[in-house]
C-alpha cells in the first residue's frame, strides 16, 4: 500500500487562484501541497492575457508607425514587422511571469511543489507521479483549453488555437479566423497589423453578440476599415486541405462560398481541463459542458473540495479566477461570507480601440427593467481626449434605472476604455445612485470625464423590452 503524505491543503494547478491561495494558507500556518503538470502561471501567464497583450502592443506600435505622418512625424522607408522579434519579446515577458510564480511557490515555507499530473484516488487522496497526497481540503484550479468545433473536415486540416498562434514566427499570408468574439477579433486585428490578409467567419448575424448592436456595429466598422473581411451568418462551415492551403466553405448571405487561406485559427470557445483528473473517484459532479459544479462560495458537491477559476464555469477571466481565490480565502481564513453572486460582471475586449464592459448591456437591462431604463450615449468623435490622440473610433454608453437611480451597466469602446470603465464599476460596487457619479468632478482632458456628462444626458431606451 502506498504511503500517504498528509497536508492541511492540496491545490491542483497554478493558475491565477492557486498560487495566492497557497501563499495565504501557508502564511496561516497550514502545510500545503501544490501540483503543476506543465507551465506555472496557468493560461494567463503562458497562453492568455500576458503574451497576447504583449503581441497586441507590438501590433499597435506597427499601426501607429504607419500613421506617424498624421501626427507630423516623418518615418523614412517601409514599416516592417519582424515576427521573430515580436515572439522573442512576448516569450521573454511571459517567461518572467512564469518564473516569478514558480520561484514564489518554491520559496514558501510550509509549501511543497509537486510537478506532474494530478488524479483523484478518492475524495481525500490525490495521486501525482509516485506520490499519494492526502488532505481534508482540496482546491482544484485546473483551468481550461481551446475547444475544437465539430465541423466537417476540421480533422483533415492543420489549424491553430490561441496557444499555437503565439508560436508563429512569420505572419500568415492569409489568416482565416473562425469565431467573431474575443479571441478571434484580437488575433484577427493583431495579425492584420502584422501584415496578414485576414478573414473572420462568424456564424451569428453580428460580431461579439453578447454586446448591444451599436457596440457590435462599431467594432465591425473599425475592423473593416483596416481591411479585415468579416463574413457573418455563416452556416454549414467545412474545411478542405488543398496542397497546403486551407479552404473554408461557408453558406453566407453575402460573399463567395469558398475562402482560401494559408492558416486557420479556431476561436470558438473553450473547455475545462476536467476530463482527466479522476473526478469520478472523488464523486465530484460536473455539468453538461464538463465544468465542476460549485455553489455560491465555490464549494463542490463533495464537502472539503473547492473548484476555482476556469474549471468551474463561473467566469473565464483572470480577474474572476483571482476573485475566486479571494472569496475562498476570506471565507476560510477571515470568517467571511463572500459569494460569487456579489460580483458584478466586468471584462474587456483588447482590440484597438478596446472595449471595457461593466454590468448589464442596454438590451439586458431592457429585458429586466422594461421602460424604467435610461441611457446616455456618445460617439468617441465627441470626446476631446480621443480627438487629441487621433483615436476617435467607438462610443461610450451608460445604463441606469430611472426609478431606483441604480447604475445598471456601461460600455466604453474607445481609447482607454479598459481603464475608464472602472469609474463606473467602482460606483456600482459602492451602490452609489447615479447622481453621485454625475456630480463628480473628473480631470480634463480624459475619457473618464465624459461619464458624468453621459449621466446628464440620459434618455429613455428605445430598444424593445
Amino acid at each position: 500500500m502506498d504511503k500517504l503524505l498528509n497536508y492541511d491543503a492540496i491545490i491542483i494547478g497554478t493558475g491565477q487562484a492557486g498560487p495566492p491561495l497557497a501563499k495565504r494558507l501557508a502564511a496561516a500556518g497550514q502545510s500545503v501541497a501544490i501540483i503543476e503538470r506543465h507551465l506555472f502561471g496557468g493560461t494567463c501567464v503562458n497562453t492568455g492575457c500576458i503574451p497576447t497583450k504583449s503581441m497586441v502592443a507590438s501590433a499597435y506600435a506597427a499601426h501607429m508607425a504607419r500613421r506617424a505622418g498624421e501626427y507630423g512625424v516623418g518615418i523614412s522607408g517601409n514599416i516592417t514587422v519582424d515576427m521573430k522579434a515580436v515572439k522573442a519579446r512576448t516569450d521573454a515577458i511571459s517567461q518572467r511571469s512564469r518564473t516569478g510564480v514558480e520561484k514564489m511557490l518554491r520559496g514558501l515555507e510550509r509549501c511543497v511543489v509537486y510537478t506532474g499530473h494530478a488524479r483523484f484516488r478518492s475524495a481525500r487522496e490525490v495521486e501525482v507521479g509516485d506520490a499519494v497526497l492526502s488532505s481534508d481540503r482540496i482546491f482544484i484550479n485546473a483551468g481550461g483549453r481551446a475547444s475544437r468545433p465539430d465541423m466537417p473536415g476540421v480533422d483533415r486540416v492543420p489549424y491553430l488555437t490561441n496557444s499555437s498562434m503565439m508560436d508563429l514566427t512569420v505572419a500568415p499570408p492569409h489568416l482565416i479566423v473562425v469565431g467573431g468574439s474575443y479571441v478571434g477579433l484580437e488575433f484577427g486585428q493583431m495579425f492584420r497589423r502584422f501584415g496578414s490578409d485576414v478573414t473572420i467567419i462568424e456564424m451569428g448575424p453580428r460580431l461579439v453578440q453578447r454586446e448591444d448592436e451599436d457596440v457590435s456595429a462599431a467594432i465591425h466598422e473599425f475592423l473593416a476599415s483596416e481591411g479585415i473581411d468579416v463574413r457573418l451568418n455563416a452556416r454549414c462551415i467545412s474545411f478542405d486541405d488543398d496542397k497546403g492551403q486551407v479552404t473554408a466553405r461557408v453558406d453566407c448571405t453575402d460573399g463567395s462560398p469558398a475562402i482560401e487561406g494559408s492558416h486557420l485559427l479556431l476561436a470558438v470557445g473553450r473547455r475545462p481541463n476536467t476530463d482527466d483528473l479522476g473526478l469520478e473517484a472523488a464523486g465530484l459532479e460536473r455539468d453538461a459542458h464538463g465544468y465542476i459544479v460549485v455553489d455560491d462560495q465555490l464549494r463542490t458537491s463533495v464537502p472539503g473540495i473547492w473548484a476555482l477559476g476556469d474549471c468551474n464555469g463561473k467566469g473565464a477571466f483572470t480577474h474572476t479566477a483571482y476573485n475566486d481565490f479571494e472569496i475562498v480565502a476570506a471565507n476560510l481564513l477571515d470568517g467571511g461570507s463572500r459569494r460569487i453572486s456579489d460580483r458584478i460582471p466586468a471584462y474587456a475586449l483588447y482590440t484597438d480601440p478596446p472595449l471595457g464592459r461593466a454590468g448589464l448591456t442596454e438590451s439586458e437591462a431592457r429585458r429586466r427593467r422594461g421602460d424604467a431604463v435610461l441611457v446616455g450615449s456618445r460617439s468617441m468623435t465627441r470626446v476631446g481626449r480621443a480627438i487629441e490622440k487621433g483615436e476617435t473610433r467607438g462610443l461610450m454608453k451608460i445604463v441606469v434605472d430611472a426609478n431606483t437611480q441604480e447604475i445598471l451597466g456601461a460600455a466604453v469602446l474607445g481609447t482607454g476604455g479598459d481603464e475608464a470603465i472602472h469609474c463606473v464599476l467602482d460606483a456600482m460596487y459602492a451602490k452609489a445612485p447615479y447622481p453621485v457619479l454625475q456630480r463628480a468632478m473628473h480631470i480634463h482632458p480624459t475619457v473618464s470625464e465624459l461619464i458624468p456628462t453621459l449621466l446628464g444626458e440620459l434618455a429613455p431606451s428605445k430598444l424593445p423590452s
